[in-house]
């Protein structure tokens, strides 16, 4: 077993007000095979405080953290914290890396983590107190373990972490997202039993590095691709692809349903605006708020997957200030606060002042930074809940000549519609959004909507609104400052000549032309989407008849953000966003085993009998 000692002043500490200075050594050992229920032994990595070369003596709080991305990466926090009187530990889950067992998409993590938290509190060196650490997967491994009620368990603070699998962001209203195609491209020969045979390894890394040429050639189906010799990944994503209800299949980590099974434990939710899980962050602590007695926290930042300690991501720049000034100082305070009972921070100042803490995008002046970044700003604000319960839902209604306005269409049943062809074989491309797990398929976080070689699948250096299967809707510019803030959706009142197909809505800040912006900004805020077929319930898929006007209703990821004036408010309506969603085939034939495709026309309605708007949260000046 590998020892290693690491002085204090070789420690990373970087100085702000929450920074709290080394105390320990830090003594690590590496893969110890930690025994689960069933006799599969996941490997574990330790790090102790030490005195003189020698672990102490004393009982201390753990941090764990079990992760599908190799707990080898977890040095730097293991380091950090054992440094100051915690005990760290990083574990590969089942199946992952030097963890023995077969993969399965999170279902194992609640069994398996209870079964580490009872290892962990039998050690001579824990004084039986566990707080978990970990974004995104390793976030979901704390849902996991609080809905599995390992007794040690006494805080989490995850961070855009999977939960709500059949909610959204994963299957989203029917749609499937398909960074987690790409997910599963990548990892099923990366850190997987496959990749540790040499029959199978170098196929799938070749798999992983064409998956452009999968990816235009969907749907997935079982045997046909290299992905054959990773059974558990083909598995579960041919399965995935094809369960467009929310059923069994999704329940791991449904928190907005089961907010009662959740341990009663201190939660910090850490999620972005920009997030692939921004909707689920604030769906739980919704569900979380209503079903604990301990304090449930929530902070919200203008941030992509996994970088809070940054302020500007894709063609946006938000401000320093928009930036975690130290991720592990902020977190320590918590664990301080929880696992040992110091009066300190949190409850009383930023960023656990008030236990909703959210970014107001949009204050900035509009102008290029020196890296060519457009300077939206924004500033953080203290909330006493989420949603702002001053915020009012404001209903702006779709015109028949592109306007969006607090008016509605004053036109007779069946009068006033918009009609375009969604054309599956030429979707319309994603350029940014809500997104993680894209990596090499898609951007991230906040783009102008415009082409170029930066879009793989929309080079032309045009803007998306010229697409004839895109339907604009503008307000006229805006003569006073408009802040959104909260949870958002479209109400839609459509047709289409198919028997299945989807909307897609994208809410967009459009800034004018200036000097720095020759041509304007038409910057992406939030999106969603509905497959028509589960337009009644995400339980159950029930097929349209074609040329009968259907209600929709399609949920945005929440936002907040201020629409300057002299800007315009705007939402695009389409049938695709890809490779954001998979593409509806308009058939009607089962998800994920489609043979066919055809055109669909799609039609929006906007006269007195069929209100189309979008729903804003408008917070008062």
């Amino acid at each position: 077993m590998k020892r290693t000692l690491f002085l204090l002043s070789l420690l990373l500490a970087l100085p702000t007000a929450l920074a709290r200075d080394a105390q320990y050594q830090v003594l690590t050992k590496t893969s110890v095979m930690v025994a689960m229920r069933d006799g599969v032994k996941l490997a574990t990595d330790l790090y102790l405080p030490a005195r003189d070369g020698v672990a102490a003596a004393e009982r201390f709080p753990a941090i764990l953290t079990r992760t599908p991305y190799n707990k080898d990466g977890s040095k730097r926090f293991g380091e950090y914290y054992a440094a100051r009187g915690y005990v760290f530990i990083a574990q590969d889950t089942r199946g992952r890396y030097a963890s023995a067992g077969v993969w399965h998409m999170l279902t194992d993590d609640g069994p398996d983590g209870a079964d580490c938290a009872a290892w962990i509190g039998r050690q001579p060196w824990s004084n039986g107190k566990i707080g978990m650490i970990g974004t995104s997967y390793v976030g979901g491994t704390q849902h996991a373990l609080a809905l599995a009620h390992a007794p040690e368990l006494a805080t989490v603070i995850p961070v855009d972490a999977m939960s709500n699998l059949g909610r959204q962001s994963m299957r989203n209203a029917g749609a499937f997202e398909l960074r987690f195609w790409n997910w599963i491209m990548l990892n099923a020969g990366h850190g997987s039993r496959a990749s540790h045979d040499p029959a199978a390894a170098p196929a799938l890394v070749e798999m992983a590095t064409n998956r452009f040429h999968y990816l235009v050639n969907l749907p997935l189906r079982p045997g046909t691709t290299p992905l054959q010799l990773a059974p558990e990944y083909e598995g579960w994503l041919v399965e995935a692809m094809r369960r467009g209800a929310d059923d069994e299949f999704w329940l791991q980590n449904n928190i907005v349903d089961h907010g009662d099974r959740y341990q009663d434990i201190p939660v910090y939710l850490v999620g972005g605006w920009y997030d692939s899980w921004a909707g689920n962050t604030t769906a739980n602590f919704a569900a979380l708020t209503k079903a604990l007695q301990s304090p449930v926290y929530l902070i919200m930042g203008p941030w992509i997957h996994g970088q809070q300690a940054k302020w500007a991501h894709g063609q946006v720049d938000f401000g320093k200030d928009a930036a975690v000034a130290d991720e592990l100082a902020w977190r320590l305070q918590w664990y301080d606060h929880w696992l040992r009972g110091l009066d300190n921070s949190v409850g009383k100042t930023a960023p656990f002042a008030t236990k909703v803490r959210i970014f107001v995008m949009g204050t900035g002046d509009g102008r290029k930074t020196d890296k060519g970044l457009l300077r939206h700003g924004g500033f953080w604000r203290e909330e006493k809940e989420w949603p702002p319960a001053r915020a009012r839902r404001t209903d702006y209604y779709f015109h028949p000549n592109g306007g969006l306005s607090p008016q509605p269409a004053d036109f007779d049943a069946r009068q006033s519609h918009t009609s375009f062809t969604f054309d599956p074989r030429q979707p319309v491309p994603t350029i940014g959004g809500c997104i993680s797990s894209g990596d090499g398929i898609m951007l991230q976080g906040a783009w102008d909507q415009r082409g170029g070689p930066h879009i793989w699948n929309w080079p032309l250096p045009i803007p998306l609104s010229a697409r004839n299967d895109i339907v604009v809707f503008q307000t006229e510019t805006l003569a006073e400052d408009i802040e959104v803030t909260g949870e958002l959706e479209v109400r839609l009142w459509a047709s289409s000549s198919a028997v299945d197909t989807d909307f897609t809505a994208k809410l967009l800040d459009v800034y004018p032309p200036g000097n720095d912006l020759p041509g304007g900004f038409d910057l992406n805020i939030t999106d969603g989407i509905v497959r028509a077929r589960f337009r009644e319930t995400w339980k159950q898929e029930k097929l349209m008849k074609p040329g009968v006007i259907y209600p929709f209703t399609i949920r945005l990821y929440p936002t907040s953000n201020v629409f300057k004036k002299g800007h315009r408010i705007r939402v695009d309506i389409s049938s695709s966003n890809f490779p954001r969603f998979d593409v509806n085939p308009n058939t009607g034939e089962p998800l994920n085993n489609h043979r066919g495709v055809v055109s669909a026309v799609n039609t929006i309605y906007h006269d007195r009998a069929h209100p189309s708007h979008i729903v804003l949260p408008v917070v008062p000046r």
